[in-house]
């Protein structure tokens, strides 16, 4: 038999987990020990020390650091069977012995001895035959195979079984990947390994204690003359707190009927006095060793897994047979599905995500402060985003601690985006069912009604996404708008510069110097939610520009120059004024807006927009007719409005349909429709018309 090392490294991806060698030499250890106990029940108690060496990684003192690592135990040994397991990479030799506490063995774990390390060595004492023997092996990274002959036999004058595994000298990928050079000694230092150890065989600690008694694991740290030591021993093992048995349920909301896919969680509860630096962790095991923690799917940032409860940390194990058969040849994961798919319905395999989801509520049981106010999440939610209590119910999104507002929205809408697009495709397919049906039979009309209620179970759901998504936008833009109307926006504190209160409301409607065709973002809809969906809108920009359709402009190219010529027979400093916002479709109607910075008497500038209109119908080419202008201010001075005008039944601002006249030819180009109009005449329009989406949610921001 022969292990092949170049073709285990190629065919066995690195592990990655850091500290998967220390792992396999603490396991083989134990199971080495078991395999002696089962033959000597007068055995003396399991003793493993691992040693960590730390060696300077330059001759410059730099604080750079290499490692060797040592595991000591008391087990059987290397005897011939072992020696022949451990070169045959797929030895299933563990796996007939019938022990209990040894689990199933891929023989792919001493693989990443040599994906770590460029150097491993074997020195072993056992009996065999009631003699003591001793054989060595020592190989490097030049070694690419090891056979039952690589072993040595030596002599030796010990009378107690001992082995020494020992890596060293780590490989420049394994370096690069996992440890910065300053950080070797942290990651190692038997503090941080006593932590790991104590967490991750946890499980398989109570079991070995369990079936051999008292033990002691030893981590010793050197470097140089200074050694630090720290023991795990048998009698300071917390006892479970509870095992619990939580069934595997898909995502689907089925359960999975498969035989051992049931999940067991051990629970342990650790003094936060004793175990200071620790955290709470939820892991998935097998072999009776943690493989995959899970926790940050349950707790999402550091510091709530880092906040005890009660003075304890919560230590949840959870062990499957569906897990034991599924763990990876690196032991850092399980090959199963990250999802469900479709295409899983049948045999309804297990996803990561099914696991995560069927413990998530006795995981949260555990795991939730005291303190933890979910009605106050779910209403700052609802404020935040318009996800309200209703849309949660709807999408079957449960709300939990360490959830966000912004995660919250997230689960919720992509879950109607899901639902969406599985019931748009089962309306696709009714239909092409109606079209083979004959409307003559009773069933062609049981079809149509099972469309019509499906479609509109799915316009409901869109509309819940989509609204909830606009009312908290429109709601947001109405306070801005508010406050900028009363000069209460941080930009408009008064620091002795020019007051720009007119530009900053424009802006919240549309960005000045822009138009349409800069595929700009605005809120045109304030003011008129028709606006909104215009072909063609333009902010203080040269009104020449503004295209008609692909190869024709609205305008005579001239209507610019003319434009400042007869504003500046009014006022110089108006010469270069347009439209603050202009509005075309081609249905030939244009919509002219004018705002008007507080303070300034909006009825002096009526004849702006006359002047506008004029000027737009008949420079149009006969293609704008219809003009609607709107002149909003905060200041006006009713004894000055022109008399063609009607005030509103509100009693707030005027109304007036006038005819576009050459004042020459007395010619008619089009009609004027014009509002004058307080700056909370239009919000409070809005915040009517917004009010109908809000009760449409059941809303309340």
């Amino acid at each position: 038999m022969t292990l092949d090392i170049r073709g285990g490294l190629k065919n066995t991806e690195i592990s990655a987990n850091r500290y998967v060698v220390i792992e396999e030499l603490l396991s083989n250890a134990i199971d080495s020990y078991l395999i002696r106990k089962s033959s000597d029940n007068n055995a003396p108690d399991l003793s493993v020390e691992i040693k960590i060496d730390f060696l300077p990684a330059s001759l410059l003192e730099d604080g750079r650091f290499d490692l060797k690592i040592s595991c000591v135990d008391n087990g059987a040994g290397f005897d011939d069977e072992q020696i022949r397991a451990f070169v045959t990479k797929d030895s299933t030799y563990k796996d007939y012995l019938n022990i209990q506490g040894i689990g199933k063995c891929k023989g792919a774990g001493r693989i990443q001895f040599f994906h770590f390390f460029r150097k491993f060595e074997v020195d072993s004492i056992f009996r065999k035959d009631g003699i003591i023997h001793r054989k060595t092996l020592s190989t490097d990274e030049n070694i690419h195979e090891i056979s039952e002959h690589s072993f040595e036999e030596k002599d030796t004058s010990k009378v107690d079984l001992e082995t020494t595994v020992s890596t060293s000298i780590l490989k420049e990928y394994a370096a690069n990947r996992f440890f910065i050079s300053s950080s070797v000694k942290a990651d190692f230092s038997v503090n941080a390994l006593y932590r790991y150890l104590y967490v991750a065989f946890m499980q398989r600690f109570i079991i070995l204690k369990g079936i051999a008694g008292s033990f002691k694991i030893s981590i010793t740290s050197k470097e140089g003359e200074k050694i630090e030591r720290k023991i795990i021993s048998s009698n300071e093992l917390p006892s479970p707190v509870s095992v619990n048995t939580v069934s595997l349920v898909c995502t689907h909301g089925s359960a999975i009927h498969k035989k051992d896919t049931d999940l067991k969680v051990t629970r342990y509860s650790l003094p936060q006095a004793s175990f200071h630096d620790y955290e709470h962790e939820v892991a998935l095991c097998a072999n009776s060793a943690l493989v995959k923690p899970i926790t940050q799917f349950y707790l999402k940032n550091n510091q709530d897994r880092r906040r005890a409860l009660d003075g304890k940390y919560e230590l949840l194990l959870i062990e499957s047979h569906f897990l034991e058969d599924k763990v990876n040849e690196q032991r850092d994961d399980f090959n199963i599905p990250r999802e469900c798919s479709a295409n899983d319905e049948l045999d309804h395999s297990p996803s990561m995500q099914d696991i995560v989801d069927s413990l998530e509520d006795y995981v949260y049981s555990i795991l939730t402060p005291s303190d933890f106010d979910k009605e106050e999440l779910v209403a700052s939610t609802e404020t935040k985003f318009g996800i309200t209590r209703s849309m949660l119910d709807t999408a079957k999104i449960k709300v939990r601690y360490s959830d966000t507002e912004q995660n919250i929205a997230k689960r919720v809408l992509k879950k109607y985006q899901d639902d969406i697009v599985n019931e748009t495709s089962k309306i696709f397919d009714l239909k092409q069912e109606l079209l083979e049906l004959d409307p003559r039979s009773k069933d062609f009309r049981d079809r149509v009604g099972t469309l019509s209620w499906t479609y509109t179970s799915t316009i409901k759901k869109m509309d819940m996404a989509n609204l909830s998504q606009l009312v908290v936008r429109r709601t947001s833009m109405l306070e801005v708008l508010k406050k900028a109307v009363e000069s209460m926006l941080n930009c408009q504190e008064d620091d002795g510069g020019r007051k720009e209160n007119e530009k900053i409301i424009h802006n919240v409607f549309f960005p000045t110097n822009k138009d349409s065709e800069d595929s700009i973002d605005h809120d045109i809809w304030i003011l008129n939610e028709e606006y909104h969906y215009f072909e063609h809108i333009a902010s203080d920009k040269s009104l020449a520009s503004i295209p008609w359709n692909e190869t024709e402009k609205l305008f005579e190219a001239d209507i610019d120059k003319q434009l400042e010529e007869l504003f500046k027979k009014n006022n110089y400093d108006h010469r270069l004024k347009r439209p603050d916002i202009a509005i075309f479709n081609q249905e030939g109607s244009a919509i002219i807006i004018e705002f008007k910075a507080p303070g300034v008497e909006i009825q002096e500038h009526i004849s702006d927009l006359a002047q506008y209109a004029r000027l737009i119908a008949a420079k149009s080419y006969g293609r704008i007719k219809r003009i609607y202008g709107y002149l909003i201010g905060d200041t006006m001075d009713e004894s000055r409005m022109p008399l063609n005008y009607t005030r509103f039944p509100s009693g707030l601002g005027y109304f007036s349909t006038d005819p576009i006249v050459d004042p020459a030819t007395r010619t008619q180009y089009g009609e004027l429709y014009s509002e004058v109009l307080f700056y909370n005449q239009f919000i409070d329009r809005a915040e009517r018309r917004l009010k109908v989406y809000k009760e449409k949610l059941n809303i309340d921001i």
